[in-house]
């Protein structure tokens, strides 16, 4: 039986609460079937958790997928797109017409960066947020309005809604954001989008939806069934562990999607497709991710709470933590540590992004991060 992301969801944190009443780190080694399955990486220093990757992945089922495909390697990749589109479509509710598959979500969000915010043109954003769109739109030409996050670290909806003006093109939420982690409120940033959509272009950057905890939070793809001015991203890279794969997603109304379409430049390929395939289907892995990732960050959290470190309440795969000291020069000590950190994001300069990684790539950085601040 297909599960919903509902089920999903619910079932995945069952399962990590299971592993943390059990006892941590000892208990959550993987068996050798669960090795075979999930693919973890291997443990090698320096430990990398400065890029919010899966530390599981790909799956077996989805190499499998890949192998399998290997003949297909002299095709080119245009025919075998529309049974991804497909699935994607009927996953997320809404017409194939709706979707662009793209090679990983930054892919799209360069490309919606150039369709709507040439030379003159402005986007506005949060900051500090994710910056590839609108460093990639600086490049053509366009205008950014940097709007700071609020006091309860946010996105400032009422500022940003204050400042769209003709000049405005596109409007850019990621959520949960990157850095932050943080989650904006479910009712706040459906009535922004519902009003400010009527006046601009508004993204939704939901490269992290998968691991909100509430089942119930919605996607800003429910104004795109409504035919408003939204675009979606969303990625395979994160619970889905196929960052170095590239594969991602945008939905929107068919006429938008299909001007986005022309635009992009990065296309897939067939191991792409095939994988993008089986990871939609593979439910276990889905679970397994997100679990893990629960049971990683409790476990960097714990730490955080032990040495007086404030934190936000992260809804993603990584923590941002108050380091109480410049984000470059933790880096420094943190290396020799044997652990490779996240960069600065200006202007929270003193505040750390930490990805969560495999338990024994947790328990190396809780120890490291111990021996710096005790």
């Amino acid at each position: 039986m297909k599960l919903s992301r509902r089920d999903w969801l619910k079932n995945a944190s069952l399962f990590g609460g299971m592993t943390l009443l059990t006892g941590g780190a000892a208990v959550s080694e993987l068996s050798a079937e669960e090795v075979k399955k999930f693919n973890p990486r291997p443990f090698n220093t320096p430990i990398r958790l400065g890029s919010n990757e899966n530390p599981y992945g790909p799956s077996a089922a989805m190499r499998k997928a890949m192998t399998e495909a290997f003949d297909n390697g002299c095709r080119y990749p245009w025919s075998y797109n529309a049974a991804l589109q497909d699935m994607i479509a009927e996953r997320e509710g809404v017409t194939s017409e709706h979707v662009v598959l793209v090679a990983g979500s930054t892919e799209g969000l360069k490309v919606a960066g150039i369709t709507y915010a040439g030379k003159g043109d402005e986007i506005i954003s949060g900051l500090p947020t994710f910056l590839t769109m609108m460093d990639y739109a600086k490049v053509w030409g366009a205008d950014v309005n940097w709007v700071p996050l609020n006091k309860d670290m946010d996105y400032d909806l009422e500022e940003i809604e204050k400042r769209i003006t003709s000049k405005t093109k596109l409007v850019f939420l990621c959520n949960p954001n990157n850095p932050t982690g943080k989650l904006l409120n479910k009712n706040a940033v459906m009535d922004f989008c519902e009003s400010a959509c009527k006046k601009t272009m508004i993204f939704s950057d939901e490269a992290y939806y998968d691991y909100i905890e509430d089942p119930e939070y919605p996607s800003m793809i429910e104004l795109v069934k409504k035919g408003e001015n939204v675009i979606v991203s969303k990625t395979l890279s994160k619970v889905y562990g196929l960052a170095g794969i590239r594969m991602g997603y945008l939905i929107a109304k068919p006429e938008i999607a299909k001007m986005l379409k022309e635009r992009v430049v990065a296309n897939t390929n067939i191991m792409a497709i095939e994988a993008g395939k089986s990871a939609l289907q593979d439910e276990e892995f889905y679970k397994f991710s997100l679990a893990k990732n629960l049971e990683c960050r409790k476990m960097i959290e714990s730490t955080l709470d032990e040495l007086g470190l404030d934190y936000l309440p992260s809804q993603a795969n990584f923590v941002f933590f108050n380091a109480k000291q410049d984000v470059s020069n933790l880096a420094v000590k943190m290396l020799e540590k044997g652990v490779i950190i996240g960069r600065p994001f200006p202007p929270m300069n003193n505040w750390c992004r930490i990805s969560t990684g495999t338990v024994e790539e947790v328990a190396f950085f809780n120890q490291a991060l111990k021996e710096l601040l005790v």
